[in-house]
């Protein structure tokens, strides 16, 4: 232990006396470091950004829409060619278990109020849009069954959009709102839930009215898509079972699919950790360099030193003691590269954490500071066994 201790003193003793060489030398595993557990956090931020997203919308969901589900996501050419109709709204309304059900319809359209517009996403849908997606109402009221019955011109806006349009949310119910030149009155405005992060949506940008009062927008009373909630979690497989089976009454199996909302959830985060997985190998070529870096400059440690080397040598030190003393430089100077780079990953991750849910964990440091010594490691054992190689004699005559 106390032969180790000398070692590592040694070595920090001659990485002050060559301060400058140090830093460049470790910054190739600081960049590398720093760079890999950044992407590592920011992909187990991703992945709880997005489960966050998806608990928000609901629980007990799912979704019945056109194209083919897998387990990688929809199948090329078949997302986009069905529209469901009123007759499978009410032909899915006689499942069992079923606690509601939300009919969409969307279409990206301009909003104006106040004059003022603003480039929106409209929902047409039924009145259980509001439970099915937890939305809660802050100013005014939610649509009703009354209001989809009676074609009411009615809309409930994100808090977002009502904001941009009137300044005071408060006071967009009761006011006039041009949808694609068509008039709605706002009845009320939801609490917001946040999102649109990363190109996900942002439900509190978009507005809300009744399928029946969309005609202009949408002739045919076509969905694009079905919410569906069940009453429990026990009934999922239940209802979404149940809902296949009505539908390919009507429609073949390959043209639209019924998904629970955690087989999304999963697919959705399993692509983005092959992404990130991608990223943080890039990422690891700067460890490479870093390596190389430490190789090169041990090299040359080792001829400035070769005389020392051979005093060593011939008053006992072994080529066991050689060797383990300048892989252990090697070693330290890795290490010194990794933790100021996960220094660095600490702080920017700390600033970063105020806009994205980005954090480190155990993990990430474990493995920064295991690969920072086995780089070491690596790239120091041949410049350690030169050293450990060199004759006692000739490293005492060279010049």
């Amino acid at each position: 232990m106390n032969a180790l201790f000398f070692i590592i003193r040694a070595s920090l003793e001659d990485f002050r006396r060559n301060k400058m060489r140090t830093l460049l030398t470790s910054l190739g595993i600081l960049i590398g470091v720093a760079s890999v557990v950044l992407l590592l956090a920011f992909g187990l931020g991703l992945k709880a950004y997005i489960k966050n997203q998806f608990e928000n919308l609901g629980s007990n969901l799912i979704y019945v829409i056109p194209g083919t589900f897998q387990g990688t996501g929809f199948r090329p050419g078949t997302f986009g060619a069905t529209r469901f109709d009123e007759k499978d709204l009410a032909t899915l309304k006689k499942i069992d278990h079923l606690n509601s059900i939300a009919a969409i319809y969307t279409k990206t359209v301009t909003i104006s109020g106040m004059g003022k517009s603003e480039v929106s996403d409209l929902f047409a849908a039924t009145q259980d849009i509001f439970p099915v997606r937890t939305f809660e109402i802050d100013v005014g009221r939610l649509f009703t069954k009354a209001d989809v019955e009676k074609r009411a011109k009615v809309a409930v806006l994100g808090p977002k959009i009502a904001e941009k349009l009137f300044a005071n949310k408060d006071d967009a119910v009761g006011k006039i709102v041009k949808i694609n030149g068509q008039g709605y009155a706002v009845i009320g405005v939801l609490i917001g839930k946040g999102g649109g992060g990363f190109g996900g949506p942002d439900f509190d940008t978009f507005a809300y009215v009744p399928y029946t009062a969309a005609l202009q927008f949408n002739p045919d009373k076509k969905f694009i898509s079905f919410y569906l909630k069940a009453d429990s979690d026990q009934s999922l497989t239940t209802v979404k079972d149940q809902a296949k089976r009505l539908l390919t009454k009507r429609y073949k199996e390959d043209v639209f699919s019924v998904v629970e909302q955690t087989e999304i959830l999963s697919t959705v985060t399993s692509i983005f950790s092959v992404f990130n997985t991608v990223l943080v190998a890039i990422g690891a070529i700067s460890l490479i360099v870093g390596g190389v870096g430490i190789m090169n400059i041990m090299y040359v440690t080792v001829t400035e030193r070769i005389k020392e080397i051979g005093i060593r040598r011939a008053i006992g030190a072994t080529r066991r003691d050689i060797l383990i003393q300048f892989l252990a430089e090697a070693v330290t100077l890795s290490l010194l590269g990794g933790i100021a780079g996960l220094t660095i990953a600490f702080i920017v991750v700390f600033f970063v954490q105020r806009f994205f849910p980005a954090y480190i964990d155990l993990t990430s440091v474990l493995v920064s500071l295991l690969v920072s010594s086995v780089v070491g490691i690596v790239f120091g054992v041949l410049p350690a066994k030169r050293a450990a190689d060199l004759s006692p004699i000739d490293a005492i005559r060279y010049e």
